[in-house]
């Protein structure tokens, strides 16, 4: 509920953004200043830092390289999560004191650059071409809007799929062998489900890591399809494909998984061996602290493939706020931000992917299996392509409507044609 009241925020606060802007700013710009006189506060919005120690004091060292430039600028952090982004982000631009630098994700880029809420980067000479010797490729769309860069991508979120070796054994199946495609993943899902006396789910056969909603998952099997989520900002889902899948959902549902699954860690199941086989991100800690190495041994990783071999790929995108006091400012930090040791270190507290070319021998990905997997594979990555400029709302609206069509409560067809007029 909290989410779905910040993206309703959030949408109000960008229609009336225009009169509402300026009216709290206090700082004057510093923009064309020398950097060395140039003074005021930084405001950053990221949920790329933890709110830990660790997550503390990596970001002040982000602060204190930003001050080898700007020495006399403060730089106010705003530690978000994704949970209360949207929240931060709408009474920011309500107030009319907008952030210098706004750290957001897959998807928010194209709304907030329609809304003229993002800086086309291009004006510091970082376009979609030049990007690419850059950064990742599989999150350049992403960041991309009419053509233009909105955003600088840090990070890398990816998905995978693993599976319990010891599990399909004792099922009779063969781990060297998983399967790929959403008719085998079903067939083995059932064999692996087990049940108690009473027919309860004791260990669900299949985790799509989807307790709060199907959003992302419906995008992730959708994909694997062939079939893209938007193309060009248009609906492609309200189709047989979109159809199947949303069916195929319906019928894990409370047959090889209980809805709502989820343990008190938010750990992947198939991690802590609460699920045979399942949808994990992209990091897992063999160590003592972590699951052991013994459990590390008993997975296997694959990727989804019903047509179309796929890797879910999020992120986190730095961006500079059209209507900052600091824009020039705003840049520098965003180019310390992705200096290769600050991204190393923000892949490690967030067991994600740097987002520099050379991704696989990054340290994140030699740390882990799991890591250096999804590393591997981020030329398969998709997610949900080229989104409508009512994206942030329409978040909302697959998470609560698919909801509905997997639980019963809504005709899937039905579902997918509202969604899809919605979503113009």
């Amino acid at each position: 509920m909290r989410r779905g009241v910040g993206l309703t925020l959030l949408t109000a606060a960008l229609s009336v953004v225009v009169s509402s802007c300026g009216n709290g700013v206090i700082d004057k710009s510093t923009d064309g200043v020398p950097p060395a006189e140039a003074t005021g506060t930084l405001r950053v919005l990221l949920p790329s830092f933890p709110p830990s120690t660790k997550g503390r004091d990596e970001f002040q060292k982000v602060v204190d390289d930003f001050h080898r430039t700007y020495p006399k600028m403060k730089v106010e952090p705003d530690f978000a999560t994704y949970k209360n982004l949207n929240e931060k982000l709408s009474t920011s631009i309500a107030a009319g004191i907008p952030y210098d630098v706004m750290v957001t994700g897959v998807g928010w880029v194209q709304p907030f650059a329609s809304k003229r809420i993002f800086e086309d980067l291009g004006k510091y000479g970082v376009t979609p071409d030049v990007i690419k010797q850059k950064s990742l490729g599989a999150l350049i769309p992403a960041a991309t809007y009419d053509n233009k860069l909105y955003a600088f991508p840090l990070i890398a979120d990816t998905r995978a799929v693993a599976l319990r070796k010891s599990a399909f054994r004792e099922a009779g199946l063969d781990p060297d062998k998983p399967p790929t495609s959403l008719a085998d993943i079903k067939t083995a899902a059932e064999k692996l489900t087990k049940r108690d006396k009473n027919g309860n789910i004791t260990r669900s056969g299949f985790d799509l890591a989807s307790a709060t909603g199907f959003r992302q998952s419906f995008t992730t099997f959708l994909a694997s399809t062939g079939t893209p989520l938007y193309v060009g900002g248009e609906p492609n889902f309200n189709n047989k494909a979109g159809l199947d899948t949303l069916l195929w959902i319906k019928s894990m549902i409370n047959n090889v998984q209980p809805y709502g699954q989820a343990n008190a860690a938010q750990q992947p199941l198939v991690l802590t061996g609460e699920a045979a086989m399942g949808i994990v991100n992209g990091g897992v800690d063999c160590s003592d602290k972590g699951i052991g190495q013994k459990n590390c041994d008993d997975l296997k990783f694959f990727r989804f493939n019903s047509g179309k071999e796929i890797e879910y790929v999020g992120g986190d995108l730095a961006s500079i706020g059209s209507r900052a006091r600091h824009k020039d400012a705003a840049w520098t930090f965003i180019q310390t931000l992705t200096k290769k040791d600050t991204l190393d270190a923000i892949a490690k507290l967030n067991k994600k992917i740097p987002a520099y070319p050379d991704a696989s021998n990054s340290p994140q990905a030699k740390s882990n299996p799991l890591s250096q997997f999804v590393a591997d594979g981020l030329q398969y990555a998709v997610n949900e392509n080229e989104v409508p400029s009512n994206w942030l709302e329409m978040r909302g609206n697959f998470d609560i409507q698919l909801t509905q069509a997997v639980l019963g409560q809504k005709d899937p067809a039905k579902a997918l044609a509202d969604l899809a007029g919605q979503s113009r």
